[in-house]
C-alpha cells in the first residue's frame, strides 16, 4: 500500500490506505506533515506507467531539478552546435564527402537527434516531475533508444572501417555502396530495439529517477523484463563495446608494428627516416594513434557502462541500491557522450578544421593544408579518419 499527496499536502490514497513508505523529508510538505513522496503530483491515470520502486522515495530538493535542467540545457546547446557543424560541413565540403566520412555524419545525426529530446526532460524538470506524462515519456525514451543504439553500432562501423583501411591499405577501404549498406544495416538493427518496447511487444519504456526522464524498464519484477534487459545488454552494449575495443587495439598494434618496421628499414638504408620532414613531427605516429584509440574506447566505456551496470542491478540485483539520485548519473553520462563525439571524430580532423576555417575565419583556427607526403600511408589513413 502506498499513498501520495495532493498540491495542498493532504494525504490521498493511491491504491489504499496505510503508512507512508520510505521516510525522509519531502521538500514541498509543511512542517508537521508527512513528507511528500516521488509521484505525489502525478495524475491518477498516469500512475500505472511508473514502476512502484520509485514511490517509496521522498521527492528531491527542487534545486536538483533546476541543476539537472541547467546541465541538459548546456549539453543540448553544445551537442546541437557541434554535431550540426559536423553535418553541415561534411555534407557541403566536397573534399570531405568520402565513404568513410559517411559514418561520421551518421554518428553526428544520432548525437544530434539524441539531444533534440532534451526539451522533454527540461520541461519535466522545471515542473519537478512527470509533467508531460506517458506520451512525453515514450517520445523521450524512443528517441533515446534509437539514437543511443544507433550511435553505438555506428562507433563499431567506424572502428571496423579504420581497422580495415590500415590492415589492408590497398584493398581495405570501403566503397560508397558498401558504406551505405552498412548504414542501412545499422538502422535495420536499431529499429526493433525501439519499436518492441514502444509497441509493448517486449519490454517497455518507463520513467526513472526523478520521474523526469525515461528509459527501458529494468525494475519490474518479471521474467519478461529480465530476459529483455539481459538481451539488450548483450547485443546493444556488451557486443559493441567488445568490437570497438578489439578493432582499436588491433589498430594500435598494427600502427606500432608498421612504424617499427619503417624505422628498421630506414636504419638498414642508413637514413634517419623514410618519411620526409619527420624531424618536424612533435609526436611519433604510434603515440598519436594510441591516444586517439584509447580516448574513443574510454569515452564509450565511461558513458555507457554506468547505464549497463544499473540495468543489470535493477533486473537481477538489489533494487534498493538504485535510488532516484543515483539513477540520474548514468543518464547525464550518456548525454555527455553526445557532446564529445563530434570533437573526437571530426573537430580533430585536419581537413574538417580547414573547411571550418574557410567558412568561419573569425575562429582563427590557423589550420594549414595537410601534406600527405609527410606521413606514411598507415598514419595518414588513421589521422584523416579514413
Amino acid at each position: 500500500m502506498w499513498s501520495y499527496y495532493n498540491w495542498n499536502g493532504t494525504a490521498e490514497a493511491r491504491v489504499g490506505g496505510g503508512p507512508m513508505v520510505g521516510g525522509g523529508g519531502g521538500w514541498g510538505s509543511s512542517v508537521g506533515q508527512p513528507p511528500r513522496m516521488l509521484g505525489w503530483n502525478v495524475p491518477p491515470e498516469e500512475l500505472q506507467h511508473i514502476p512502484e520502486h520509485w514511490f517509496k522515495y521522498p521527492e528531491p530538493n527542487p534545486s536538483l531539478h533546476i541543476l539537472l535542467a541547467a546541465f541538459y540545457t548546456l549539453f543540448m546547446f553544445i551537442a546541437l552546435l557541434g554535431n550540426g557543424l559536423v553535418i553541415w560541413i561534411f555534407i557541403s565540403a566536397k573534399s570531405l564527402r568520402t565513404p568513410s566520412n559517411m559514418f561520421v555524419v551518421n554518428l553526428a545525426v544520432c548525437d544530434f537527434f539524441m539531444m533534440l529530446k532534451a526539451p522533454v526532460f527540461i520541461y519535466n524538470s522545471w515542473h519537478q516531475g512527470f509533467e508531460l506524462g506517458n506520451l512525453g515519456c515514450q517520445i523521450f525514451a524512443g528517441i533515446g533508444a534509437m539514437t543511443g543504439i544507433g550511435a553505438s553500432t555506428t562507433n563499431v562501423a567506424i572502428a571496423y572501417d579504420r581497422y580495415s583501411t590500415i590492415a589492408r591499405p590497398l584493398d581495405g577501404k570501403l566503397s560508397r555502396g558498401q558504406v551505405l549498406m552498412f548504414i542501412v544495416l545499422i538502422w535495420t538493427y536499431t529499429t526493433p530495439w525501439t519499436l518492441m518496447p514502444l509497441m509493448g511487444v517486449w519490454g517497455r519504456f518507463v520513467p526513472e529517477g526523478f520521474l523526469t526522464s525515461c528509459t527501458f524498464d529494468y525494475l519490474t519484477d518479471s521474467d519478461e523484463i529480465r530476459y529483455f534487459v539481459g538481451t539488450i545488454f548483450t547485443f546493444s552494449f556488451a557486443m559493441p563495446m567488445t568490437l570497438i575495443i578489439y578493432f582499436y587495439s588491433k589498430i594500435v598494434g598494427h600502427v606500432v608494428n608498421h612504424e617499427k618496421a619503417m624505422r628498421e628499414q630506414a636504419k638498414k638504408m642508413n637514413v634517419e627516416s623514410l618519411k620526409s620532414n619527420a624531424s618536424q613531427q612533435n609526436q611519433s605516429a604510434e603515440v598519436r594513434i594510441a591516444k586517439a584509440a584509447i580516448t574513443i574506447c574510454c569515452l564509450f566505456v565511461c558513458s555507457w557502462t554506468p547505464y549497463g551496470a544499473m540495468s543489470l542491478i535493477g533486473a537481477f540485483g538489489n533494487k534498493d541500491l538504485l535510488t532516484p539520485g543515483i539513477t540520474m548519473i548514468p543518464a547525464v553520462c550518456c548525454k555527455a557522450m553526445a557532446c564529445l563525439d563530434p570533437y573526437v571524430y571530426a573537430i580533430s580532423h585536419p581537413r574538417y578544421r580547414l573547411e571550418l576555417q574557410k567558412r568561419m575565419p573569425w575562429l582563427e583556427l590557423k589550420e594549414k593544408a595537410p601534406q600527405p607526403e609527410t606521413q606514411s600511408t598507415t598514419t595518414e589513413a588513421v589521422s584523416s579518419g579514413a
